[in-house]
């Protein structure tokens, strides 16, 4: 017969498995769903730079460079080539109107004047041959008319004696037909020496005045070629300083080549290189201020140059009213650029965290103080100090504005402290 074993009492080996997969499934459940996941990052504190979000009124320029120009600048070209012989002016001495700068030597231009001098003189004797011959003819015709007028006379009177006789029958009809004749022919002769004094005197006078229009040509040509040789005396053509001069004694020019330039000192303008980022917000008439030793001065955009180099493009600001005392040409100033009017807003300053977050987000500390987590903003415009903050942040928070190069994309950072 069988005999009954009695139930072990207490905990026993199987049960431990099952006490184990327990504890592991209340682990994992507390862990999705009371643990912190985010990921961390200890940083120490006082190694941050740490700033207050502040609500004021936000300037909108931007601090650029500037360098003093003369207002403007008179190129001194060659207006004919030649051979450099004296130079009377050195560069940086001030120059009046009409100065020469210096003297240029050019052979050719010589014998062009000599050229045109002589043809200038055969153009004059033909011209005065011209004259003689037709005041020749005008007298020979002139002497030719008063002998067909005495003639005709002559004739006149044969021809009305001839009349009274040929009723008389004192003369034959034929030499009444022939003193007829001989007066017709002589008046015919008159009217032609007439018309041929009118032809020649017309043909003799477009002559002459060709002649007159073809010697006042020469003289101009000869006045140009003299004006040539006058323009190898380089002058000042306004007042100024004389601030470049490229050429050397002994050196050839040649012409249209650039010898110089002469600053106008009469004001100055200040030119800047602003970022490729404004050019769509910078325009003329837009103000600027210029500090020196504590004193501004009022600018004006006078020009923007639509070309864009290096990232970069020119504009020139001119002074309204007054400019600093001893400017110079060539020295340099940073002014301050107004883009638009002044607005209050929530404002960030300045940091390298810009550079990893391109103004997207932010570490923002936690009342306590203790760490800072990232948020999303949203970022405006700027200015050399501050950045304008559209979204995202409250006035009174602190941020971290140092650079994030070494956080990663750790969302929380937690302090601890220096050692």
């Amino acid at each position: 017969m069988d005999k009954a074993i009695p139930k072990k009492k207490g905990l026993q080996k199987k049960h431990i498995g099952y006490i184990i997969f327990g504890i592991v499934v209340i682990v994992l459940f507390y862990m999705a769903f009371f643990t912190d996941r985010t990921s961390t990052y200890k940083v120490e504190k006082d190694k941050l730079i740490i700033e207050t979000i502040i609500e004021d009124q936000f300037n909108d320029y931007i601090t650029v460079p500037g360098t003093v120009e003369p207002i403007s600048i008179i190129l001194l070209d060659a207006q004919e080539g030649g051979r450099v012989e004296e130079i009377l002016i050195e560069e940086g001495s001030m120059v009046r109107k009409g100065d020469i700068i210096l003297r240029l030597s050019n052979p050719d231009l010589y014998l062009n004047i000599l050229d045109s001098e002589a043809q200038l003189a055969e153009k004059e004797n033909f011209l005065r041959n011209t004259q003689v011959t037709m005041e020749q003819e005008r007298i020979s015709i002139k002497r030719e008319l008063i002998t067909l007028r005495y003639d005709i006379e002559r004739k006149e009177r044969v021809y009305q004696q001839n009349s009274v006789l040929i009723k008389d029958n004192l003369i034959s009809k034929e030499e009444f037909i022939r003193s007829k004749e001989d007066l017709d022919m002589a008046r015919s002769s008159r009217d032609l020496f007439i018309e041929r004094q009118k032809q020649d005197s017309i043909f003799r006078s477009v002559q002459v005045e060709t002649l007159k229009a073809n010697l006042e040509n020469m003289k101009r040509n000869l006045g140009l070629v003299r004006q040539r040789v006058e323009n190898l005396n380089v002058r000042a053509t306004v007042d100024g300083q004389l601030g470049l001069l490229v050429p050397e004694i002994g050196q050839s020019i040649s012409r249209g080549a650039n010898m110089g330039q002469i600053n106008v000192l009469t004001s100055y303008k200040v030119t800047a290189q602003i970022d490729e980022h404004y050019i769509d917000r910078v325009r003329t008439q837009l103000t600027a201020t210029l500090d020196r030793q504590g004193t501004e001065f009022n600018l004006v955009v006078k020009r923007v140059y639509p070309e864009v180099r290096n990232g970069t493009f020119e504009i020139d600001m001119v002074f309204r009213d007054s400019m600093p005392d001893n400017i110079r040409t060539g020295q340099t100033y940073y002014t301050s650029l107004q883009l638009g009017q002044p607005k209050v807003s929530l404002m960030v300053p300045i940091g390298g965290f810009f550079q990893e977050t391109g103004g997207q987000w932010i570490y923002v500390l936690d009342p306590t103080e203790s760490y800072a987590t990232k948020r999303n903003i949203s970022i405006g415009r700027k200015n050399p100090k501050y950045y304008e903050v559209l979204t995202g942040l409250q006035t009174g928070e602190k941020v971290i504005v140092s650079g994030y190069e070494t956080f990663g994309k750790n969302e929380k950072l937690i302090f601890k402290k220096s050692k």
